[in-house]
């Protein structure tokens, strides 16, 4: 079965800076565009980042842009979501999903990393 297992998370100081990586399994990796999403308490999941399935063009959400930079070795089957400048409000947990279709929604899902910025 699919597998995505986020790691890296953690405590962070403001203005720090985070590596995230999610490890896939159970499916061809390089024909799936990876992304990355995050849910704060008692908000709803929104979109990080996100990158084809062979590299290239990525999307970021605004709000991270010239911040994080969303990465992937398609030998490793790994994404990376590497993050600096952390604010407190990216307090969250950080989930990495994968989709079969260029566009549209995301097929499976890892279980999440928590990412706490303190101020």
């Amino acid at each position: 079965q699919v597998q995505l297992v986020e790691s890296g998370g953690g405590l962070v100081q403001a203005g720090g800076s985070l590596r995230l990586s999610c490890a896939a399994s159970g499916l061809t990796f390089s024909r799936y565009r990876m992304g990355w999403f995050r849910q704060a308490p008692g908000k709803e999941r929104e979109f990080v980042s996100a990158i084809r399935s062979r590299g290239g063009r990525t999307d970021y959400t605004d709000s991270v842009k010239g911040r994080f930079t969303i990465s992937r070795d398609n030998d490793k089957n790994t994404v990376y979501l590497q993050m600096f400048s952390l604010k407190p409000e990216e307090t969250a947990v950080y989930y990495c999903a994968a989709a079969w279709n260029m566009y549209g929604g995301f097929d499976y899902w890892g279980q999440g990393t928590q990412v706490t910025v303190s101020s």
